[in-house]
């Protein structure tokens, strides 16, 4: 047999193939990666525009996006490690983390409207609801500025939990956001019942790149993107085009009838928040 040609699947039992070992190994330095940068407090929060598509100069909201620095200094977005460490508890840790510091900039800055993601798997962790519990306490006006977002994979994991999570927290006044929708997870029976404030097509209705990039040029894309927002109104839906880069892709989903608009044409992820000035702050709203 020619050895080049040995497939993966006749590896004898017991013996790790070099594809898999080169994975566990990657996914053990993230890992560790992770702990140490919570060990030593290196974590941070980057903070994104979501602009008003009939109106870029206002901003509707900032997503708050969690980072990370490594033991160079060099700052490690979220997509780099979290599907490594969501179904673990440095993900639970992760969450508390990014709520803590995301509650902490709404209570700084009162102007501010800002989004933090989170897992479906925190909804039990204490940790997590004592947190929340504990800002909201201090001040009760923050859950009016609260957008939590959960991914359509990670609220279809455990749907019922979500949505008694949900009920709950809006009555104190806290938004939610479906992020990712449109990856194939959600089961129609339960989308009517989750009552999302936000659905991102990537909640609010966020559409993501798949969908969003060169939409100017691609009617097929046009057409999906016009039942998103089709069925975001019917259920009383905000909409937010993620990955916005060019203005010909702007100025289509407008037209569409999307709301708000996230992407790098009208800002990228930054650690030094331009909400930290008057003249932004003024610009909220």
């Amino acid at each position: 047999m020619n050895l080049k040609k040995r497939r993966i699947a006749d590896i004898p039992p017991g013996i790790e193939s070099p594809l898999n070992f080169a994975l566990s190994s990657r996914d053990g330095s993230v890992l560790d990666m992770v702990a140490k940068a919570i060990q030593h407090k290196q974590t941070l929060l980057a903070f994104q525009p979501v602009v008003q598509a009939h109106d870029p100069s206002r901003v509707g909201f900032y997503e708050g996006l969690m980072r990370i620095t490594d033991e160079t200094g060099r700052i490690i977005p979220a997509r780099e490690f979290m599907h490594v460490v969501e179904a673990t508890e440095l993900g639970r840790e992760i969450d508390v983390l990014a709520l803590q510091m995301g509650l902490r900039a709404l209570y700084e800055t009162p102007q501010l409207r800002l989004s933090i993601n989170m897992s479906a798997r925190s909804i039990g962790f204490n940790r997590w609801t004592q947190t929340l519990q504990r800002w909201l306490n201090r001040d009760p006006t923050l859950a009016e500025r609260l957008i939590l977002e959960i991914t359509e994979g990670s609220a279809m994991t455990v749907p019922e939990l979500v949505i008694d999570f949900m009920d709950r927290w809006q009555m104190r006044g806290i938004c939610f956001a479906l992020d990712d929708f449109g990856s194939g997870q959600t089961a129609l029976r339960y989308f009517k019942d989750f009552f999302f404030d936000i659905l991102k097509i990537d909640g609010i209705l966020k559409i993501d790149g798949q969908f969003v990039a060169g939409i100017s040029t691609d009617p097929d894309n046009q057409a999906l993107v016009r039942s998103m927002v089709s069925i975001a109104q019917h259920f009383d839906m905000m909409t937010v085009a993620e990955f916005v880069e060019t203005k010909a892709d702007a100025d289509m989903l407008g037209s569409l009838g999307v709301d708000c608009l996230q992407g790098y044409l009208h800002g990228a992820p930054t650690t030094r928040p331009a909400w930290r000035t008057p003249a932004a702050v003024s610009a909220m709203g």
